[in-house]
């Protein structure tokens, strides 16, 4: 059989028998086997956070291409295929550049212990040293102290956005704890700009920053931003922007897009690559409205929409979109993993559904069976069935309320599935 990113990305699963393994160790091994492209990379941006991380990203993006720039980005997990992780120049990687890079880091890498996403991380690196370009953008993939993305000894700026509670097997049980790992991306005397956090996650993050002196601009502290009549708000030291809300949907968003303007106003951007930021953001799977493929043919007259927030605090932002939309009957098709917060993402979304259908996640081993799902969304108070998967919940509801709002969420994994089989 051909090599092709597939059967590489296939045969790269096998070299560690843990999904997930922090440390540092094993990247760096591969990083010096392969010339250490880490340390040839345009400018880096490093994004780390719990909620946001992808949005911000996005929305930093936009506005770096608003002003005539050319942006690497890397980004994890993808939702149908590998290739959305590596974007070379704004570009999505070709087949072939993808699996020059991933047999060359395979290559190199000898058969030693390796997780997929230490080895895929590297393949991007690589790739990224290679392509011209003005910045590269990483985003963390869980947590950020030891996270594989983190190797840039001199970043131009380090975000981190919303921290919560989330991935506490890896991370830590208490808010102090996470906000520690996230922190871990802050290097010395280099700028970092913080998104709306809780206290006690603020403090962790501030000290860090000290022992590092790194300056800091801290929401609420060195920049505002607000809804206000149908625009947005943005103050800082510099003065006041007026902008058009985020075309990205969710007052979450103007948060999210608070931070992303705040790190393109440290790197000296002006007005129109902030409003690029805020009207030229694309990021799927948040609060996406589907608009062709097959399940939108069979949903009919209904509306379908699609989100991939899977915690709690993705419920809540959930929830605030759904109390702003025109008020229609509204049903969740939801299926989640069973490594998830499932009654703190369903609660807050419990006032604003009418009813959830579960469902497991297709081909996911961790998926939560759709029983315990439905289970869930009853003691929150929303009433549930169980479907066989998400078509066949979509044609109940409709047959029921052909008129009704349909949101599939609860995992970017069956966000995935559904981007890849409704296309």
């Amino acid at each position: 059989m051909a090599n092709t990113s597939d059967v590489i990305l296939d045969r790269m699963m096998a070299l560690h028998p843990k999904i997930i393994d922090l440390t540092l160790d094993r990247m760096l091994r591969l990083l010096d086997a392969l010339g250490n492209p880490q340390d040839s990379l345009p400018p880096v941006i490093h994004i780390a956070g719990t909620n946001g991380k992808g949005s911000t990203q996005a929305m930093i993006r936009a506005g770096l291409e608003a002003a005539g720039k050319t942006v690497h980005a890397y980004t994890s997990p993808h939702l149908a295929r590998f290739h959305e992780r590596i974007r070379l120049a704004g570009e999505l990687i070709s087949e072939e550049a993808l699996t020059g890079v991933l047999d060359e880091c395979y290559a190199a890498n000898g058969g030693e212990n390796i997780t997929y996403f230490e080895i895929t991380t590297c393949a991007a690196l690589l790739a990224f040293s290679r392509a011209p370009a003005d910045y590269t953008l990483l985003e963390v993939g869980l947590g950020g102290r030891l996270d594989a993305t983190n190797v840039i000894d001199a970043p131009v700026a380090t975000v981190i956005t919303p921290v919560d509670l989330d991935h506490q097997q890896f991370l830590g049980d208490t808010l102090p704890q996470i906000a520690g790992e996230k922190a871990g991306i802050i290097k010395r005397r280099v700028p970092c700009i913080v998104g709306p956090q809780q206290e006690a996650g603020l403090e962790v993050i501030e000290a860090v920053a000290a022992k590092n002196l790194a300056p800091l601009a801290v929401y609420g502290q060195h920049w505002q931003v607000s809804r206000e009549a149908g625009r947005m708000i943005y103050q800082d030291e510099q003065g006041l922007l007026d902008l058009p809300l985020p075309n990205l949907p969710g007052l979450h968003q103007v948060q999210n897009a608070g931070g992303a303007i705040a790190t393109l106003r440290m790197l000296g951007f002006d007005t129109a690559a902030c409003e690029g930021a805020v009207t030229q953001a694309q990021w799927p799977a948040r609060m996406q409205r589907l608009r062709h493929g097959p399940l939108v043919e069979a949903a009919g007259g209904a509306e379908l929409w699609l989100d991939g927030g899977h915690n709690p605090a993705a419920g809540h932002a959930l929830g605030a979109v759904l109390a702003e939309l025109p008020t229609v009957p509204t049903y969740l098709i939801c299926g989640m993993l069973n490594t998830k917060d499932i009654s703190g993402y369903l609660r807050p979304l419990a006032p604003h559904v009418t009813a959830l259908h579960a469902v497991s996640i297709p081909g996911e081993a961790a998926t939560l069976p759709a029983d315990t799902t439905a289970q869930a969304a009853r003691d929150a108070g929303i009433k549930s069935v169980v479907s066989a998967d998400v078509a066949t919940a979509l044609e109940h509801i409709v047959s029921q309320d052909p008129q009704a709002r349909v949101l599939i969420c609860g995992s970017l994994y069956l966000a995935g599935n559904i981007l890849r089989n409704n296309g």
